[in-house]
């Protein structure tokens, strides 16, 4: 008697303990998948990715401009750079911005180059990886938009003013030239007549090299003619002698730029698990996006789908 309520017992534990632990794991099993699939590059959807971009930027200008511009600071950490550079005996930029500017094609050029590939490029290398590579697209868009999320952290909390808003600047030999104000061309949106709708004082990172230098590396690893890849490095060191030569950034700031897309390349290479060129050209899953699913499928618009 005693023996089989033993065994009663014994059984009564083992059925009834499995479905207690299988309770446990499930929400646990459940998330990991769903992070999974999270992370699973899909196949993009062109009215998201451009609402997306468009959106993106919106929210990059308004809290880059939102920025207070703290001149009094912002001109006193412009000349800490200087000096640090003079140290350093990499300050060659007032000898380079004066050499340019004695050649007006070439310093007017330079102006347009500033104004118009900044963006021009950036859109074009978006559009070429979500057409022929949309399987590398996600993680690629995510390292652009990483390293422009960063940058903001050092407009807020380093303010800095470009070379040519220093003391002394003009076309005497002392300081910097502001090469758009003397000129009169159609320039950066820091200076002449537009110089209001931008944030004169963010000018550390420089985007123009975290941009510039994510176009060159994201060609230099996708594109398969020789001659893209070389020009796809060019790209980025032709930026780097515009905006030193136009005196709109300094060495370091350029330096700031590239530590960003270090960051956005470290965001994009943690989430995906690999860097995008590793990743398929095709996507590996074509459906719905869990999230879009999850906001489709949820009670308050299952009146919409009847």
């Amino acid at each position: 008697m005693g023996e089989a309520s033993v065994k009663t017992l014994d059984t009564r534990t083992d059925v009834s303990s499995p479905p207690v632990a299988e309770s446990q794991d499930r929400p646990e099993s459940s998330e990991r998948a769903l992070l999974s699939r999270l992370r699973v590059p899909r196949r993009p959807r062109i009215w998201f990715e451009v609402l997306l971009i468009l959106v993106s930027y919106w929210t990059y200008s308004l809290i880059r401009n939102a920025v207070p511009e703290q001149k009094a600071a912002a001109l006193a950490n412009a000349d800490w750079i200087w000096k640090v550079e003079q140290t350093l005996g990499i300050a060659v930029e007032q000898s380079v911005n004066h050499a340019v500017n004695s050649v007006t094609w070439l310093v007017v050029g330079m102006n347009y180059y500033y104004a118009t590939l900044h963006f021009v490029m950036t859109i074009g290398v978006l559009v070429w990886i979500y057409r022929f590579h949309p399987g590398r697209y996600a993680a690629t868009r995510l390292i652009l938009f990483a390293t422009t999320g960063v940058a903001l952290v050092g407009y807020y909390f380093y303010p800095l003013a470009p070379p040519r808003l220093m003391n002394g600047q003009g076309l005497d030999g002392r300081g910097f030239v502001d090469t758009v104000l003397v000129h009169h061309t159609w320039g950066s949106m820091a200076s002449g007549n537009l110089k209001h709708m931008s944030n004169q004082y963010a000018a550390m990172p420089s985007m123009h090299i975290g941009w510039s230098l994510w176009c060159g590396l994201t060609i230099f690893a996708v594109a398969s003619a020789p001659w893209a890849r070389i020009l796809g490095l060019l790209y980025p060191t032709a930026t780097l002698i515009v905006i030193v030569s136009t005196a709109n950034h300094f060495w370091l700031d350029a330096v700031g730029g590239m530590l960003c897309l270090a960051f956005g390349y470290g965001v994009s290479r943690a989430w995906y698990g690999s860097l995008p060129h590793r990743l398929p050209r095709r996507p590996e899953e074509t459906g719905r996006h869990p999230v879009a699913a999850a906001v489709l499928n949820h009670p308050a618009l299952s009146r919409f789908r009847r």
